[in-house]
């Protein structure tokens, strides 16, 4: 009997992981099929505007996912856009979360990113003030997203999808066969809600124009954007990970009173989740969304939490430079820690 139930909860685990996966995945492909069409847009008349430049961070860091991130380091070293920028964007930048909360906490989610949207606009006008002399990072490159052949950038291109699906390569097959697959058990109950609702809707649209994208988007575009950024880099990761926080989380609140500890002890929750947030990793900050979820960690933690991690943002700048890594992520714990305190407080 004990291992039916084991079994039951896992199984039910697994479900609620792999609808998160396949969402956040369908998110992320969103996210990289508009970044790749709007590369155009970099100008670099932005560095004449250094409020511009925050505002922009500021809307890049609350795009879910990690791009939005890597786009403003990439800016950062290659001196277009100032050290208040970049601090902006890691406050603003939730990562790969963002798509786990959007779909797990969708209300809290859009007031969440709101709030941190306004934060990081002031935070990055106050680092502004003070940071004045110190402006970009060390080197000097052209802009990011240059291509010597404009063509292989392309997302859609419809002269080239017969002959494509015609010589079909193997992870397209993949990719169209597992999107295929998700869609019958979204239509046919077995994952995802038992009712026709609006999160239905959501999954199944962004299924579809998964399914569309795989279907029609060129090989380079399929095989460098999606296959080895989203699905190789990814899939398993957050898959694990989202899999890992709910069913730990879960066999904790079965066999032990945690919603009672956390109530008892909510200015080390906040700590932890404060030095949590140091690490670069998306991963780990899934565990404070699933507590928040189950309604045993109050919403200041999450913001804290939130405003102190960046995801993967911060990798690139890691390996760019570790003393300015410091810094931001130093700034990042005393702006996350105050609003945290007083959010708590309140």
């Amino acid at each position: 009997m004990d291992g039916q139930y084991v079994a039951h909860i896992l199984v039910g685990n697994i479900k609620q992981a792999l609808m998160i996966t396949a969402f956040v995945l369908t998110m992320m492909l969103l996210i990289e099929y508009i970044n790749v069409q709007t590369k155009s847009l970099l100008s670099s008349r932005l560095k004449e505007n250094r409020f511009g430049q925050i505002l922009l961070a500021a809307i890049l860091g609350i795009t879910p996912g990690c791009l939005g991130a890597y786009t403003v380091v990439s800016l950062y070293t290659h001196r277009v856009v100032s050290f208040a920028a970049i601090v902006t964007v890691m406050i603003a930048t939730s990562g790969d979360e963002a798509f786990v909360m959007f779909t797990m906490i969708p209300e809290t989610a859009v007031k969440l990113h709101i709030l941190i949207f306004i934060i990081a606009i002031l935070a990055g006008w106050l680092v502004d003030k003070f940071f004045k002399k110190k402006m970009y990072g060390k080197r000097n490159e052209p802009l990011p997203y240059h291509h010597e052949n404009p063509e292989e950038c392309l997302c859609f291109n419809k002269g080239k999808i017969i002959p494509q699906l015609k010589n079909i390569s193997f992870n397209r097959f993949l990719l169209m066969v597992g999107t295929l697959t998700f869609l019958y058990l979204l239509l046919a109950s077995i994952v995802g809600p038992s009712v026709w609702n609006w999160k239905k809707w959501i999954f199944l649209l962004s299924s579809a124009f998964a399914l569309f994208v795989f279907a029609t988007a060129p090989d380079h575009f399929l095989e460098e954007h999606i296959w080895n950024h989203i699905i190789k880099k990814h899939l398993f990761r957050i898959f694990s990970w989202t899999l890992g926080a709910i069913f730990v989380i879960h066999l904790l609140d079965q066999n032990l009173n945690v919603s009672a500890w956390m109530n008892d002890n909510p200015w080390l929750i906040l700590l932890v989740a404060i030095l949590i947030g140091i690490i670069p990793e998306s991963g780990p900050h899934m565990v404070f969304i699933t507590l928040y979820a189950q309604g045993l960690i109050p919403f200041s933690i999450l913001l804290a939490n939130s405003i102190v991690q960046d995801g993967h943002g911060m990798l690139p700048m890691l390996a760019e430079s570790k003393r300015d890594f410091l810094l931001i992520k130093a700034i990042n714990m005393v702006i996350g820690g105050i609003v945290g305190s007083i959010a708590l407080l309140i």
